[in-house]
């Protein structure tokens, strides 16, 4: 069977070079040497949007929050302005993380799109909490200060990252963080190396396969029938009840690859009992989470990092050396 593209060379260089260029360890590579390890036993947890039940996601504080609880990828997403700057965004517009409406009350023809704003426009604002109480000092940033807050300390997995690539990939390989990097999409293997092809370094990519959807499935099988090895497979599937799930791990531990699910909608990984909601409300959390690990899972998104992070430890799955 093939890896996928450059991975394998990447975590070769990774250990001949014993660390990072400069022949030191950091976290973020000894992050990035489990994740291409298909045979480690490490929970790799990474964590939806940062830390936003305590701050306003995709800030900065979010980043630096789930850094300090010893998570390993913060996932984070970006939209691009008006001049071409990548800015960390949920949502195509400002409205619900932002006070633009504030802001720009006289000006009620104003667009909230990114698209339509510059930077300049964007750093005027500031940035809501969950309850909708905009903080004056927490401002919308860009990939470029993320990436410099991420860099060495935790791997990043940027949503819709593909439709920025170009754009993302010249940022990364400017601040040195590439190997850092995670993205991933639904596109099928052809289309992936070949736009992979166009660099002699790529960033970390894995495919995301619905197995109850055709198109998911179809993806899926496309991987297994080429004899294409991912880093991992993100699996999402919204039911518990056809089996789908522990079918599709069977095979992705069988070709040596590793299993990423996504505990924090009930949608994403089966049905009701199965998210991070169902083990925060348990008593104990491997009620929800140990089924998981059992089944050969070793990356695994949440909202709730703490509770899961603390879980992973008690139990030898969550220790981290470098």
């Amino acid at each position: 069977m093939k890896r996928l593209l450059l991975f394998a060379a990447g975590l070769l260089c990774l250990v001949s070079c014993g660390g990072s260029a400069h022949g030191r360890g950091n976290r973020a590579e000894a992050i990035v040497a489990q994740i291409h390890n298909p045979e480690s036993k490490y929970v790799v947890v990474a964590c939806h949007r940062g830390d936003w039940r305590n701050y306003p996601e995709n800030s900065i504080p979010a980043i630096e929050s789930v850094i300090r609880m010893g998570a390993d990828i913060v996932e984070i997403d970006i939209h691009m302005t008006s001049d071409s700057v990548l800015v960390l965004m949920h949502d195509n517009d400002v409205r619900r993380m932002t006070n633009f409406s504030k802001v720009f009350r006289d000006q009620p023809e104003k667009s909230a799109k990114i698209k339509n704003l510059t930077l300049e426009e964007i750093k005027m604002l500031s940035l809501k909490r969950a309850h909708g109480v905009a903080i004056d000092t927490m401002k919308v940033p860009t990939l470029r200060e993320a990436l410099l807050c991420t860099k060495d300390r935790i791997c990043v997995n940027i949503d819709k990252g593909y439709d920025y690539y170009d754009a993302v990939l010249k940022l990364t390989e400017e601040l040195g963080v590439t190997d850092q990097v995670l993205i991933k999409g639904k596109k099928s293997i052809e289309e992936v190396a070949a736009h992979e092809a166009k660099y002699s370094h790529n960033m970390m990519y894995m495919p995301i396969v619905d197995i109850q959807k055709p198109a998911g499935a179809k993806l899926f099988d496309s991987y297994l029938t080429q004899g294409v090895v991912p880093l991992a497979y993100e699996v999402c599937w919204s039911s518990s009840e056809d089996g789908a799930f522990a079918d599709a791990c069977e095979k992705i531990l069988k070709q040596g690859s590793k299993i990423w699910v996504n505990t924090i909608w009930a949608s994403l990984c089966g049905g009701d009992g199965n998210d991070d909601d169902a083990a925060f409300e348990c008593k104990d959390p491997g009620d929800v989470y140990k089924h998981y690990i059992d089944m050969g899972v070793s990356m695994i998104q949440t909202d709730r990092p703490e509770l899961l992070i603390g879980w992973l430890k008690k139990h030898g799955h969550h220790n981290l050396k470098y």
